[in-house]
C-alpha cells in the first residue's frame, strides 16, 4: 500500500501543491509551522474523511479562502485508486473513489490505510482513558467498516441520551424515551466491544513482542481491555454482550438521572498498560512510559498488515526528535515494509541517514 502522490488546494497554508512520493521512505524537512504537520493531516484525511486535528472541516480551509481540495493517488491490494474530497463554501463535503461518490467517509479506508504517530502520542500511556480509546478507534474505524458504522451510530445516540438526562428535570416526559435508547446504546455498544477485545489481543500480542525487544528482553508490556463491570468476559457472542449492557444500564438507571450523565457503555472504556505487572500509567519512568507508546503505535502497524495484507503508511510527525538514540534506532529498524513519510527540521540527521526522497517545506510550498 503506498500514496503515490498527493494534490492540495486551499488546504491550511497550502495554496495550489503538487507532490510525488517514494514508494518507500520520504523525509519531510522543515522549520516549525511551515506545513510539515499539514501535509501528513492531508494524508490522514484521504484514508479517513476527516482530520484528526480538528472538529470543522472548515478548519482545514486556507485562510480567507471558501474551500479546499484534496487528492490522491494511491496503489493498494493491487489496484489504482483515486481519493478525492472536496469542500466548498455552504455546501456539504464531497467524497469520492475513483469518481464514485463514497457513502460514509470511513469507506476510504478501503483504498488506504494510515497509522499516524505525533509528539503527544509519546504520552498516550499517561493520558486520560479518552486519548487510549481514540487510538483504539483510530485502527479499527480503518480496519472494520461495521465498526466504523457503529461508532458513529453510537456516539450519535449518547449524544442524544446526554441531552435527556440533562432536560429531564424541565421537562419529565422524556425520561419515557430512555427504554428505547438504552437498548440502541446496548446493541451499538455490544458490537463495539466484540471489535475492541480482538483488537486489544491482538495489539497485546504485537505491542509485548516490540516493547520487549526495545527493553533488551529487560521488560514486559501487558494490555487489559477494561470495559463496563457486568461484563466478565468481552469475547462473549454480541447478543449476550447486549445483554449485559441492559443489565449495567438497569443498575445505574437512578444514578444517570440524579447526576444528569450517561454513566453506562463503551463510552467509557479504557485500555490497561502494564509494565512487569505493574500500572505503567502511575510507575513506568519517562523512557519506559514513551517505549510503551511506542510499541503500541508499532504494534497498531503489525495488526493493520495482519489484516488487510499490507501494512499501511507510517506517518511519523517529529517523533523521533523526542526520542534518545536508542529509542530512534528502534524505530528505525522497525518500519521497514511499507511506506513511510517522516517529518524532522531542516538540519536534522535523519534527512542523510535514510534513503529514499527528500522533501523541503517552506511557507506552504513543497520543494
Amino acid at each position: 500500500m503506498r500514496l503515490d502522490s498527493i494534490y492540495l488546494e486551499d488546504f491550511r497554508n497550502y495554496t495550489a501543491q503538487q507532490a510525488e512520493f517514494d514508494p518507500v521512505c520520504n523525509v519531510i524537512c522543515g522549520d516549525n509551522a511551515q506545513g510539515k504537520t499539514n501535509l501528513l493531516e492531508a494524508m490522514v484525511c484521504l484514508s479517513t474523511g476527516k482530520s484528526h486535528r480538528t472538529r470543522t472541516d472548515r478548519e482545514l480551509v486556507r485562510f480567507e479562502q471558501e474551500g479546499f481540495q484534496l487528492e490522491g493517488c494511491i496503489s493498494a491490494r493491487g489496484r489504482q485508486f483515486v481519493s478525492r474530497i472536496e469542500l466548498g463554501y455552504g455546501k456539504k463535503k464531497k467524497i469520492t473513489l475513483n469518481k464514485v461518490p463514497v457513502r460514509v467517509a470511513s469507506d476510504l479506508s478501503q483504498a488506504l490505510n494510515t497509522v499516524f504517530f505525533c509528539p503527544e502520542d509519546l504520552q498516550l500511556i499517561r493520558e486520560g482513558p479518552a486519548a487510549r480509546r481514540k487510538f483504539m478507534d483510530a485502527s479499527l474505524c480503518q480496519l472494520k467498516p461495521r465498526y466504523a458504522a457503529a461508532l458513529a451510530e453510537y456516539q450519535r445516540l449518547h449524544e442524544h441520551k446526554t441531552r435527556i438526562l440533562r432536560d429531564c428535570g424541565e421537562k419529565p416526559d422524556l425520561l419515557a424515551t430512555l427504554p428505547e435508547f438504552n437498548l440502541r446504546m446496548a446493541e451499538t455498544g455490544a458490537v463495539i466491544i466484540h471489535y475492541r477485545a480482538a483488537f486489544v489481543k491482538l495489539l497485546n500480542q504485537f505491542a509485548a513482542a516490540a516493547h520487549s525487544e526495545c527493553s533488551g528482553g529487560k521488560e514486559h508490556l501487558e494490555l487489559q481491555y477494561k470495559t463496563v463491570k457486568t461484563i466478565e468476559n468481552p469475547f462473549e457472542d454480541i447478543k449476550m454482550l447486549v445483554f449485559m449492557l441492559l443489565n449495567h444500564q438497569r443498575e445505574h438507571h437512578y444514578a444517570e438521572i440524579s447526576s444528569r450523565q450517561c454513566l453506562s457503555g463503551p463510552h467509557k472504556d479504557d485500555l490497561d498498560v502494564l509494565l512487569n505487572g505493574l500500572p505503567a500509567k502511575s510507575y513506568a519512568s519517562q523512557g519506559q512510559t514513551r517505549t510503551a507508546a511506542l510499541s503500541l503505535k508499532l504494534a497498531a502497524r503489525e495488526i493493520h498488515k495482519e489484516i488487510i495484507g499490507e501494512y499501511p503508511i507510517l506517518l511519523l510527525d517529529d517523533v523521533l526528535s523526542e526520542l534518545d538514540p536508542k529509542r530512534q534506532e528502534f524505530v528505525l529498524n522497525r518500519i521497514s515494509g511499507g511506506q513511510v513519510f517522516i517529518t524532522c527540521c531542516e538540519d536534522d540527521r535523519l534527512s542523510r541517514m535514510l534513503a529514499g526522497r527528500v522533501f523541503h517545506v517552506r511557507e506552504g510550498s513543497i520543494l
